[in-house]
């Protein structure tokens, strides 16, 4: 490497590390050729479920240069999120108390696109300043391979989870990423050290991972909760437990995260109420309340209806019978995914001739076929 690029990629990480980056490595553009494979191989065996744009979108996710053929030189960045250490912080403190739910340690402060993208763009505006070029930035936002290019540059490696892992951060960073036109040299690529582990396999509660290295989305916590449009299947509704938003479980379980370290970024800390809030007080949120609660945040994408079905199958899973006053509400609630959801919860919680006289009121007035359905099914 010349004098001169070194000099420039010492400022940019200087700079970059300023604007609260905990980590900057290089790919080049055609380092991830095997990417495109085991894409394929996830689409054809349809572990995408729901989430058809991956699928859409296939052709351009395959390479860097499928989306922008001038790119040269990959800058992936890192940003950590890491939960703090007071006990109620732990990524799965939520589980010993089954009337709290659990939001996933990426979700509990500000919505990290609205953190990284504004900062990337004041990054890749330096570099440009400094050499000169074209870039573009992305962070989660367009068909970019963030994981496979934060392992060819060195960032961490794709553990059997699937997720990227870092000798230095563990398993809470978020990726960024800088395409441009520079060829610059590339910080080599980190080889995988998980060896025999499968902690994070072993976690799963509803057993994802059909082998090492692969995810089944469609038995995925945090895709059901989250991606998942419509009623969560049954078969899973037990194994989610209090888990309302995302799951931790199997990040949670590498031992790498004894490295790991507390966010340092301020709208990366978690806001105390998104860490283990009551079950009782989420049940009471009409649609103002739920923008309100959730402003800024990631949880807010979803919607109230899909938050308040999470809601109430941790409810169910609660065997707190103080909550059916609550769960009974919403049984009328005008959304029908919501009144579905809430008519399963109450069949976990209420004593069976309780049920069966609301069952058999209900089916006089409802006209919504799923939420009939629950109806007929619940405590059958």
């Amino acid at each position: 490497m010349d004098r001169k690029t070194q000099k420039l990629l010492t400022a940019f990480e200087e700079k970059a590390r300023a604007l609260g980056f905990d980590g900057v490595k290089i790919a080049a553009a055609d380092s991830i050729p095997e990417a495109g494979e085991r894409l394929r191989h996830f689409l054809d065996k349809g572990y995408e479920g729901s989430m058809g744009w991956m699928a859409e979108t296939a052709d351009r996710r395959y390479s860097p240069q499928a989306l922008w053929p001038e790119v040269r030189s990959v800058i992936m960045l890192a940003m950590n999120y890491g939960p703090g250490s007071a006990p109620h912080e732990h990524p799965l403190a939520h589980l010993a108390d089954k009337t709290s739910g659990g939001i996933s340690v990426y979700a509990r402060h500000r919505d990290y696109h609205d953190v990284i993208k504004g900062r990337l763009k004041e990054l890749a505006s330096f570099l440009v300043s400094r050499s000169g070029g074209d870039v573009k930035v992305f962070v989660d936002t367009a068909p970019v391979m963030e994981k496979p290019l934060g392992e060819a540059a060195g960032l961490g490696w794709q553990g059997k989870h699937t997720n990227l892992v870092s000798r230095d951060l563990g398993s809470w960073f978020f990726l960024g990423s800088i395409f441009t036109t520079l060829d610059l040299p590339p910080s080599g690529a980190e080889r995988d050290h998980c060896g025999s582990c499968r902690a994070c396999l072993d976690s799963c509660p509803t057993n994802a991972f059909p082998a090492p290295y692969q995810l089944d989305a469609r038995r995925c916590i945090s895709y059901l909760t989250i991606e998942h449009p419509g009623p969560i299947p049954g078969a899973f509704r037990k194994a989610i437990g209090n888990r309302i938003y995302g799951c931790d479980d199997c990040l949670a379980a590498c031992p790498w995260n004894k490295f790991a370290e507390a966010a340092r970024e301020a709208k990366l800390i978690a806001r105390e109420e998104m860490i283990t809030p009551k079950l009782a007080d989420l049940l009471s949120l009409d649609d103002t309340a739920f923008r309100q609660l959730f402003s800024g945040s990631p949880v807010k994408r979803i919607g109230r209806g899909k938050f308040l079905r999470n809601v109430l199958i941790a409810a169910g899973n609660s065997g707190e019978t103080e909550l059916l006053g609550k769960i009974e509400a919403l049984l009328d609630d005008a959304d029908a995914l919501v009144r579905g959801t809430a008519v399963w919860a109450l069949g976990q919680l209420s004593a069976q001739e309780d049920f069966q006289a609301r069952k058999t009121a209900a089916l006089r007035v409802e006209t919504d076929e799923t939420v009939r359905s629950e109806w007929l099914l619940a405590q059958s």
